[in-house]
């Protein structure tokens, strides 16, 4: 494969052209489609619009990577120094001729690119929320609320540093897993920015939970962050298959534990020490994100009940039902069917989607405690019980 340097800057601003032409679309689409609202009326719009697309770009991003397709351009931002494929055919051919099932290929390249492309768009739209949000907080609008998007708008850059470390660092399983987190937390920034600019920033309208159902929220929200992260771990070092079989892992209710698949800053495939990884490590890993898969499984089904049974929160619960039931799916049909891209990429989705509806219910929910000086009719009263999008 011929040598090219990790880092050109060189078709940068093309890239960033690029992405600024894909997201006049989505820009002109919320312009036309709500010209008669006002701007804050625009921008809800807007950030519902990106919730959407960003939660697109974590499910291309997922596809990308199980395509292997993460290092099909191995430079960054651009594709052997051209803004797409095209310019770098005469590289491409060279590495797949020499490699022609390896890293490197012309269908690689371009999902790696259309990735690139997408994430740079989600970037132009989370600018323009900032934009749009210092704007209305220089006219003195109260419900700007400025803070949470240009939180977002520094995390989306953070995002994009990994992104462009998960190639020159040539997939090293920590990075790609903290790429993962770091689309869902976009995700999670997104969301709460939607639930909070559903109503005027100095009257919200929250659902009372008691202390022990606020705290059951708390802790099944990170209950699943955990999962995520072991699962992104599974995932990034290829362990999804090391298991065979259900009940049991290779014919054992509980193999020998091998630690040196969790030492976190390693190269694929190997330990940190820089040996080759033993394959009992990648069985370690499937196991683990096994066990922990039932006891979250668990945790969000006790919650989505008592949720249910209390009276409150109800349509969140229901998604929570239906999502823990795609994720069992999803995850028994990789392992049975041998990983197949369609089940991979939707056991993303539905570790995507938790993230988005447990963000949703703490934003839209609070301590009962917190609202003790209003008299309860009120409070019921005023519950928003009108759908996120």
């Amino acid at each position: 494969m011929n040598a090219v340097e990790l880092y050109n800057w060189t078709p940068a601003l093309r890239v960033m052209a690029m992405g600024l032409l894909l997201a006049l679309g989505p820009l002109c689409w919320v312009w036309l489609r709500h010209r008669q609202n006002d701007l804050a009326g625009r921008r809800r719009a807007l950030v519902l619009l990106t919730l959407f697309l960003t939660f697109d770009l974590v499910l291309f991003g997922a596809f990308t990577r199980l395509t292997d397709s993460g290092l099909g351009c191995p430079d960054w931002p651009g594709c052997y120094g051209s803004v797409t494929p095209m310019g770098a055919e005469a590289h491409i051919d060279a590495a797949q001729t020499a490699m022609p099932t390896g890293p490197v290929t012309h269908g690689k390249a371009w999902i790696e690119m259309i990735h690139r492309y997408l994430a740079t768009a989600v970037g132009v739209l989370i600018l323009t929320l900032a934009v749009s949000s210092w704007t209305s907080a220089f006219k003195r609008d109260a419900n700007a609320q400025p803070a949470w998007p240009t939180f977002t708008l520094v995390w989306v850059c953070m995002q994009g540093a990994f992104g462009a470390w998960t190639v020159t660092l040539k997939l090293l399983p920590a990075i790609v897993t903290l790429h993962l987190l770091g689309g869902l937390g976009l995700l999670a920034l997104l969301c709460t920015q939607a639930v909070r600019s559903r109503t005027p920033s100095r009257t919200p309208l929250r659902t009372p939970l008691s202390p022990t159902l606020r705290a059951s929220l708390l802790c099944v929200t990170v209950l699943v962050w955990m999962q995520i992260t072991l699962g992104g771990w599974v995932s990034t070092n290829y362990a999804v298959l090391a298991c065979q079989g259900i009940a049991q892992c290779n014919a054992q209710w509980w193999p020998q534990w091998d630690g040196l698949g969790f030492e976190v800053w390693r190269e694929l495939g190997h330990t940190a020490s820089g040996e080759i990884l033993p394959f009992s490590a990648l069985v370690s890993i499937h196991v683990v994100h096994r066990v922990m898969a039932m006891v979250v499984a668990v945790a969000v089904l006790g919650l989505a009940w008592r949720l249910k049974a209390a009276q409150v929160l109800v349509r969140q619960a229901h998604y929570l039902q239906l999502l823990i039931a795609l994720q069992v799916l999803t995850g028994l049909s990789n392992v049975v069917l041998g990983w197949p891209l369609l089940a991979a990429v939707m056991h993303t989705g539905g570790a995507a989607g938790l993230v988005v509806v447990l963000t949703w219910a703490l934003t839209a929910s609070q301590r009962i405690s917190d609202s003790f000086h209003v008299r309860a009719p009120s409070v019921v009263g005023r519950i928003d019980t009108r759908p996120l999008a």
